[in-house]
């Protein structure tokens, strides 16, 4: 799909316009946080310091992955909106640290605050009622995760959704914007296999919904390639590590899974793709990158899983400021699930290095998934796996 990859080179360009000014504005802001605008500022009309913010996490704003192309997608939209952005960082990884930032946003005058990962749900939870005319953009929050910040215990066994008034954990002002991850893990599991490749494997971090997605979407994706090319030797290693850290215990199995044969791993897992990462390049080995376009970490990534963050910010945003800053019924107080539908999941195929799978057959895919004409399976429970006729599935890894 080239226009994930478009918004993501042009989201680079805007990133690297700013970056300087990024800089001096975090130099001149208070000890509590750090801000920076985009270039596009002077020409609102908004007396407001800042019209969208965006609440980093204590990660960098330049991390190549979602502070910096959510942060990106912020700043595309204004610029194009000639609204003023800004980024406030957290001084440490605590619940009271970014709700501190999101009062300094709200005190700056911004009518939307964006968020990023689901360590912001407790920050949410209070947020949303705590400023009840700001409008409140959580990227890959899911309802379940608000229901937990509210204390519910959703990994319950007689945990049943409808049995809560979920009004009562995400109110009218908060969007919440998950991704159809299956659908990109789909691809990259076809591509994969259509490519040559038939001993691959799925590293995992935690086993949340979202990581549980894209696991199952990549087994049904290379059962499906194996079965179109009338194949039945492709074999899938497949581990969830139980952390989102990098870690030698986690390189050390990746080296052995290479070391057995494996010569693909999709890394699905924040920080353990560093692990796999280390591992394919002492290796030789290949690796598919998450969420991001991670072909920067080495031509051993052979591809990327994405969600077009930018795009997303871009797509909420636009439904937001269309309705005099709040939300329409599609995003208030709700889970958006975003797909290819919307060009918010695919892969990255100009900067992919297949051999085989050609960008022709990329778009047919695609297409087929928009159009509904391919429907895969969205499953998030892990004791419920895929069911697959021509790929051998070790869940033990």
């Amino acid at each position: 799909m080239k226009k994930i990859l478009a918004l993501v080179m042009a989201a680079s360009m805007a990133f690297s316009l700013v970056a300087c000014s990024n800089d001096s504005s975090a130099s001149n802001s208070g000890a509590s946080t750090t801000t920076g605008t985009t270039s596009e500022a002077a020409a609102t009309d908004s007396d407001a310091k800042t019209d969208v913010a965006f609440i980093t996490d204590v990660g960098n704003i330049d991390d190549q992955s979602f502070n910096q192309y959510t942060w990106q997608g912020v700043q595309d939209f204004c610029a194009n909106n000639s609204l003023k952005a800004n980024y406030y960082r957290p001084t440490e990884d605590s619940d009271a640290a970014r709700l501190e930032q999101v009062d300094n946003a709200v005190n700056d005058g911004a009518k939307a605050v964006v968020m990023a990962g689901y360590l912001f749900a407790n920050t949410l939870h209070e947020a949303q009622t705590k400023y009840p005319d700001v409008s409140f953009l959580a990227l890959d929050v899911a309802v379940t995760d608000m229901l937990g910040a509210g204390g519910v215990d959703t990994s319950a066994a007689d945990f049943n959704m409808d049995d809560y008034d979920l009004s009562q954990y995400v109110t009218s002002n908060t969007a919440l914007v998950t991704y159809k991850e299956e659908q990109a893990g789909y691809l990259a599991g076809y591509a994969a296999v259509t490519d040559g490749y038939t001993e691959l494997g799925f590293l995992g971090g935690i086993a949340v919904p979202a990581v549980i997605r894209y696991g199952y979407g990549f087994v049904q994706g290379a059962n499906e390639a194996a079965a179109e090319m009338g194949i039945s030797d492709v074999n899938i290693k497949y581990w969830y590590s139980g952390t989102f850290s990098a870690s030698d215990e986690i390189k050390t199995k990746m080296d052995s899974w290479y070391t057995e044969g494996t010569q693909v791993i999709f890394a699905c897992g924040g920080q353990v793709g560093n692990s796999c990462a280390a591992a394919a390049e002492a290796n030789n080995g290949k690796m598919i990158g998450v969420d991001v376009d991670q072909s920067n970490l080495g031509d051993f990534v052979i591809t990327s899983a994405m969600k077009a963050l930018a795009n997303s910010v871009n797509v909420a945003l636009t439904d937001c400021m269309s309705n005099d800053w709040t939300w329409s019924e599609t995003y208030a107080g709700v889970e958006a699930k975003l797909g290819a539908a919307e060009d918010c999941v695919g892969l990255p195929m100009e900067t992919s290095k297949f051999t085989k799978f050609t960008q022709e057959q990329y778009d047919t895919m695609f297409a087929e998934i928009v159009d509904g004409t391919l429907v895969i399976d969205d499953s998030s429970d892990v004791n419920v796996t895929p069911t697959v006729t021509n790929v051998t599935v070790d869940y033990q890894g």
